[in-house]
């Protein structure tokens, strides 16, 4: 089997063309995964949106969160987003992912998947406001989740003879998603037949005013 890492710095980089990917099995937190795992589920107030996909509203597969700096307003999917401020877990957690990426982030968008059911369709993080070239900081705390890339193809083009990428997410890991791959890239988490637990991700970004 190919071995599709190569380490640098602290991270291992993801050998996908158009694409800059890498990841960091482990950040430090401070304390335990799981004590920041129960402090978030227990203190967010998470919600059940409704997004659009194809012209159609359906409920999302997961309950999410929208945190940042007072204008870092989102919109996605017929969502539009206004902040929460920070709190001082999720300040301190930012700090933590700025200082092991490198980035600054204004707001961070948080998805609690509860267990198997819950999942993630594949998408882009392409909207206008991240910019053309945007780094994403995803951090994962409880379950493991595999988390999917494709090859991102155009309307009505032939199927990629590129194979899917998995990339399994321990809780305490960080990727990080940079350059031209969300522009290149699909991205997703599927559900699973067997039973799981929660799991918490926060995906840092930098809204660009």
């Amino acid at each position: 089997m190919q071995d599709l890492f190569a380490p640098a710095d602290g991270f291992q980089t993801l050998t996908m063309d158009g694409a800059d990917v890498a990841l960091l099995a482990r950040l430090d937190l401070g304390r335990p995964d799981a004590e920041v795992l129960a402090e978030l589920i227990a203190e967010v107030p998470w919600r059940a949106e409704r997004i659009v996909v194809f012209g159609r509203e359906v409920a999302q597969p997961r309950l999410s969160a929208w945190y940042g700096d007072a204008d870092a307003a989102y919109t996605y999917s017929g969502l539009h987003l206004r902040p929460r401020p920070w709190t001082p877990l999720l300040a301190d957690l930012k700090q933590r992912v700025e200082r092991a990426s490198g980035a600054e982030f204004n707001s961070v968008l948080l998805n609690y998947y509860r267990d198997h059911r819950d999942g993630m369709g594949f998408h882009a993080d392409d909207e206008p406001e991240l910019g053309p070239a945007p780094t994403i900081a995803s951090l994962s705390l409880g379950e493991r989740r595999v988390f999917v890339m494709k090859r991102r193809l155009a309307r009505g083009a032939a199927p990629s003879a590129v194979a899917p990428v998995r990339i399994p997410l321990d809780s305490g890991s960080l990727l990080l998603m940079r350059g031209q791959t969300q522009r290149h890239w699909l991205h997703g988490i599927a559900k699973l037949a067997r039973p799981c637990g929660p799991r918490v991700n926060l995906t840092f970004r930098r809204i660009l005013r």
